[in-house]
C-alpha cells in the first residue's frame, strides 16, 4: 500500500493557523469601540512607591473616573491585577471604552476603575535587573495583597474620590495569575469585595492555589458573586492544567451554591476570549446593583 504523508512545513503551517484561530475568533466587539455621543471619562496615572506591605517595590497605577461622577455620591470601585493590559485603548479588553458605553447606557452604575501593575524592585547595583514581584504578589494565598489595595492604594484614591464601601459595589479583576489574585483578595476579605472577575485564571499549583477547589466546598459559603472564564486550549504544565482547574473551581462553586458564571471556550492563554465577552460579563456582574438603581 502507498501511503502519502503531508510535508512538515505543511503540518507546521496547519498547527500554526489552528492555534492562531483558537484565540483570533475572539474580537473586541461595538461595546468596546468609542461611540458618538457618550461621554468619555478621564484617566490618569500615579506611581506608588512608599509601600510599606511591599518594602522597595514600585508600581505605576492608572484611575478611571467616568465623567458621571459626583462628588458627594459614593460610586463602585472595580479594581483591575496587570493593569496596563486593561486600561488600554487598543488593548485585550478596553475597559474605559466599555465603561463609557455601559455607563452611559444604565447597564452598569458609575464604576471608578483601578489600573494597578505588580511590583518591580529596582537594581541594587547597575547592571542588575529589576526584580519582578508579580507571582508573590499575585500567586500567594494570604490576605497580604488585599491588605496592601485596601490600606495602601484604595486609601490614597479614596483621597480623591468618594468610593463606595459596600462590598456589593466592589469588583476585582484579573486574568491569569491576576485573576487568582482577584479570588484570594475576595475570598480573604469578602467584606472589601464581593464581585470577582477571573480570566483564565492560574487556580494551579504555583503557589499552593490548586487547592481552592476542596477549600471551597469544606468552606461555609462567602458573599461572593464570581465570573470565570477559560479556554480548552489554555495552559497544560508543570504547575497543573489550567482547563481541568477551572472546571474544578465552577464545580465546587456549584456545589456550594454561589452565584458564579463560567465561561469555557477554545481559547488558549491570553485575554482574547475574556476581552471580547467583557461587556457581557459587566451587565451579568452588575446586573444586582443596576437593579436597585
Amino acid at each position: 500500500m502507498l501511503r502519502t504523508f503531508a510535508p512538515l512545513s505543511l503540518l507546521f503551517f496547519l498547527f500554526v493557523s489552528v492555534s492562531f484561530a483558537q484565540d483570533e475568533q475572539y474580537q473586541p466587539g461595538p461595546d468596546a469601540e468609542r461611540k458618538e455621543g457618550v461621554p468619555q471619562g478621564t484617566v490618569t496615572k500615579h506611581v506608588w512607591d512608599k509601600s510599606e506591605i511591599y518594602p522597595g517595590t514600585v508600581r505605576d497605577y492608572w484611575v478611571y473616573v467616568p465623567k458621571q461622577y459626583q462628588k458627594g455620591q459614593p460610586a463602585c470601585l472595580m479594581v483591575f491585577q496587570d493593569g496596563a493590559g486593561f486600561v488600554a485603548d487598543k488593548g485585550h479588553t478596553r475597559v474605559p471604552i466599555v465603561f463609557d458605553n455601559l455607563i452611559h447606557a444604565g447597564e452598569m452604575p458609575v464604576t471608578i476603575g483601578v489600573f494597578i501593575q505588580p511590583g518591580v524592585i529596582p537594581p541594587a547595583k547597575e547592571g542588575q535587573n529589576p526584580r519582578k514581584n508579580r507571582s508573590f504578589e499575585y500567586d500567594t494565598l494570604s490576605d497580604q495583597y488585599v491588605r496592601f489595595l485596601t490600606e495602601e492604594i484604595l486609601a490614597e484614591v479614596g483621597k480623591s474620590y468618594d468610593i463606595s464601601s459596600d462590598p456589593k459595589h466592589r469588583a476585582i479583576c484579573g486574568n491569569s495569575s491576576g485573576g487568582i489574585c482577584a479570588f484570594t483578595a475576595a475570598w480573604e476579605r469578602p467584606d472589601q469585595f464581593g464581585k470577582v472577575v477571573s480570566h483564565i485564571g492560574s487556580f494551579t499549583n504555583i503557589r499552593g492555589g490548586h487547592v481552592y477547589p476542596a477549600i471551597i466546598r469544606k468552606t461555609e459559603k462567602k458573599p461572593i458573586k464570581v465570573f470565570l472564564q477559560d479556554g480548552e486550549n489554555d495552559l497544560d504544565n508543570l504547575h497543573g492544567n489550567w482547563p481541568l482547574a477551572n472546571q474544578q473551581m465552577a464545580a465546587a462553586l456549584k456545589f456550594t451554591g454561589y452565584d458564579y458564571k463560567f465561561e469555557y471556550g477554545v481559547g488558549k492563554h491570553s485575554g482574547r476570549h475574556g476581552g471580547a465577552i467583557f461587556p457581557d460579563t459587566m451587565r451579568w456582574l452588575w446586573s444586582d446593583v443596576v437593579s436597585q438603581n
